[in-house]
């Protein structure tokens, strides 16, 4: 509570200077461990999640101890573990001492997921990164960077911030700057014009540096071609397509062996398209889609899966994220799901049942209590759609994944997790 009265208080440029300082200090105090490895970091709207997972098994298939840092999860050589900070990019001494531990576990590459949110705190100063890669953009957060185009320059601060540090030797060999974007969105055009060392494209729809070709689902699964090598993934949809090429071309940017990385087996990421298995005569998956482009993709991908009805548990965030999604996420689940369940997600200080309600204005065609609801608590609004499955139906639940908590008012988090929920459902019809 002092601390958010103190934010209050104090003018953005004393606050700007000491989030500035204690990312200075951080780095300082840990002895700069980010200059003794190298370092990637995955930014854009969607997509980074899964991208920091696959470029890290990437590296290490091809025989390299890896580090990340993600929404998801953190790994330290053959360490993993779930992320429960509630946090995309941790703060900054927890980031500086994540980097040392990976410096002491001798990994040789750090993967970091990097959000917009991150660098408005000053949170990547410290970290000398040597390849950042761009996903997307769309609209999100915009409310917290007070518009879009405040959004979009935060994302562009971390590709100036890559290429005005200093290069790196790391046995004996000069470490080049390079980004990695992706040329089938607009961003791309402003992105060229940053000056790195190296700067590598990669995409379906225009002709670029790596260009993956043939995209194609079969049974909902991204298939494509590299070089003439057919890829098949275990991911569902286009958007995944690109997360893998992504990581493929950090792989060619590193000049490492390109060839093996071609063939190596990439397993999912907790909580993105997770299939939660009981044995159950229907599928039930959890997927994160938090904000209305990420749930078009998702829904776009799932309708090729063979399903009867589909039933959607879903909320949406409060405490300052962008309000005007709340209307949109009803509106795009209206449009797709057989039944829908409005819940809760991560209110923090806002009241929930706002929340709720604001999500559900958007869900015009359905009728309460029939095909849609309004349950507060998120267990019973999942064991609600459960009870509703029949043989062959979807059970989809966005909007946490494998977050581990929900976060209410006054900083605090009720443990969480909605794969466990699910379990514990099926488990006590035993």
């Amino acid at each position: 509570m002092l601390k958010k009265a103190i934010k209050k208080i104090l003018p953005v440029f004393c606050l700007s200077c000491y989030h500035w300082s204690l990312a200075r200090l951080a780095a300082f105090l840990f002895g700069h461990p980010s200059e003794k490895l190298i370092v990637i970091g995955v930014t854009g709207t969607n997509g980074k999640t899964t991208t920091v997972n696959l470029i890290a098994q990437l590296l290490e298939c091809l025989g390299n101890k890896v580090g990340l840092s993600s929404t998801v999860n953190f790994k330290l050589a053959e360490k993993e573990w779930l992320n429960n900070k509630k946090m995309t990019m941790l703060g900054r001494f927890q980031t500086q001492a994540l980097l040392r531990q990976a410096v002491n576990a001798s990994c040789s590459y750090m993967v970091i997921e990097s959000s917009s949110q991150g660098v408005a705190q000053f949170r990547h100063l410290g970290i000398n990164y040597d390849l950042m890669v761009f996903t997307n953009l769309s609209p999100e957060h915009i409310e917290a960077h007070g518009g879009f185009d405040n959004y979009r320059a935060a994302k562009e601060k971390l590709f100036k911030h890559l290429v005005k540090n200093k290069r790196k030797k790391i046995n004996n060999n000069i470490i080049n700057k390079i980004i990695i974007s992706n040329i089938d969105d607009q961003e791309n055009k402003r992105l060229e014009k940053i000056k790195a060392d190296n700067f590598l494209t990669y995409g379906f729809k225009n002709k670029a540096d790596l260009q993956g070709r043939d995209l194609v689902l079969e049974n909902a699964l991204a298939k494509f071609k590299v070089n003439e090598q057919k890829i098949t993934t275990n991911f569902l949809g286009e958007f995944s397509a690109y997360n893998v090429l992504a990581s493929l071309a950090v792989i060619k940017a590193l000049n490492l062996d390109f060839k093996k990385a071609l063939t190596c087996k990439l397993k999912g990421v907790p909580g993105r398209q997770e299939l939660v298995d009981c044995k159950q005569n229907f599928k039930v998956m959890v997927d994160y889609a938090p904000e209305p482009e990420s749930l078009k993709q998702l829904y776009s991908a799932i309708k090729e899966l063979k399903y009867n009805k589909l039933i959607h548990v879903l909320g949406s965030c409060g405490g300052g994220r962008d309000k005007a999604r709340q209307s949109i996420l009803g509106q795009t689940a209206d449009k797709m799901a057989d039944v829908i369940i409005i819940t809760n997600e991560d209110p923090y200080d806002d009241d929930p049942q706002q929340i709720i309600d604001k999500v559900a204005v958007g869900a015009k065609s359905k009728e309460i209590n029939k095909n849609l609801f309004k349950i507060l608590d998120r267990k019973e609004a999942i064991n609600k759609a459960l009870s509703l499955a029949s043989d062959g139906d979807l059970v989809l639940i966005t909007g946490k994944g494998a977050e581990q908590a929900i976060c209410v008012a006054n900083n605090k988090k009720i443990p969480h997790d909605d794969r466990e929920v699910v379990k514990r459902y099926f488990q006590n019809l035993k």
